[in-house]
């Protein structure tokens, strides 16, 4: 990694930052680049989908899902 590029990415503010981290996932994404899952993440998907392929009538909607998170987030 080249340290004297992440001091610089550092030494800006906190918008800046996201902003700056923003545009490189964005470079990343348009080359096609899909990250590898992590072992974890693999486990977690793998469980879900045997608990739908077990219980396929328990499927909550998505508009149900988005309005359960924004209520939660909302003041």
């Amino acid at each position: 990694m080249n340290t004297q590029l992440l001091q610089q990415a550092r030494a800006l503010d906190i918008d800046e930052q996201i902003e700056l981290v923003a545009a490189i996932w964005d470079g990343i994404v348009s080359r096609g680049a899909v990250p590898a899952l992590t072992e974890a993440q693999t486990t977690e998907l793998d469980r879900r989908r045997a608990d739908h392929l077990a219980n396929p009538d328990e499927l909550v909607p998505w508009n149900e899902v988005k309005a359960a998170a924004l209520d939660q987030i909302r003041p």
